[in-house]
């Protein structure tokens, strides 16, 4: 039986199995440098990062389109600028022991987007990927997608991780969204599972694990590849459509 896993009868119902003889726990998780066609990652830099992703992020107010809208389910308090939000993110990073990344553009060492591998188990090999945000110069582009696929393609392949966690605060919309387009599953969601500063929190959970890491990143690849692309930039096919059909 392979070491990714197979699949085994237990009780009439069909489960999934793995040969775990052998596992080893692996190294945690870190936020070094990894470089794409359309993005960049590198780890957060305190000095400069948190004024270009606060601007990033649509700056300073609370209305829709402003830093702390864009930031509404982290569960932080009401942010007064990019000093605030800086402290906020590297008092989040240092209580949580994070590994935060910082996304930029090709070509750009500017900050537009971030994330950061968290609660990391490397004896188990689950980490997460949270605090999530991309800046409107990337929202909805291949940045994006390429982004996430860098940091999928570390936890799997260069690790060698069993699982892949992605959880969000349950209101929001948008998460769930992206945590199902890129290949995430949904197991459930924790009710009441956190009071923040702007009220309850239920939370609900998505994953991937490693025998289902080979079709996701096959999937990630075909979609990013400048073929599917046209000559505006406008994908041609979507990942659910190349996802359908493997």
């Amino acid at each position: 039986m392979s070491r990714n896993g197979g699949l085994g009868k237990l009780g009439g119902a069909l489960q999934l199995t793995a040969d775990l003889a052998d596992w080893t726990p692996r190294p945690a998780p870190h936020n070094g440098c990894m470089a794409g066609r359309t993005v960049h990652i590198r780890p957060f830099d305190r000095t400069n990062d948190p004024a270009d992703l606060w601007e990033a992020f649509g700056g300073d107010g609370e209305g829709e389109g402003t830093a702390n809208h864009h930031l509404r389910y982290f569960g932080w308090p009401l942010l007064a600028d990019a000093d605030a939000f800086g402290h906020q993110f590297h008092d989040a990073v240092f209580a949580g022991a994070w590994s935060p990344c910082t996304f930029c553009l090709s070509g750009s060492d500017r900050a537009v987007g971030m994330a950061s591998y968290m609660r990391s188990d490397p004896r188990n090999g689950v980490t997460e990927v949270g605090c999530v945000g991309h800046g409107a110069a990337m929202a909805g582009t291949a940045a994006a997608t390429e982004a996430h696929y860098l940091m999928a393609k570390r936890v799997f392949d260069d690790l060698g991780y069993r699982r892949y966690e992605w959880k969000l605060n349950a209101a929001n919309q948008s998460s769930h969204r992206a945590a199902k387009r890129l290949g995430f599953t949904f197991e459930g969601t924790f009710r009441q599972l956190l009071v923040t500063p702007r009220g309850n929190r239920d939370t609900a959970w998505y994953a991937m694990v490693d025998h289902e890491w080979p079709i996701v990143k096959a999937v990630f690849e075909a979609w990013l590849s400048p073929d599917n692309f046209d000559s505006g930039g406008r994908q041609i096919k979507t990942l659910e459509d190349i996802r359908s059909a493997s």
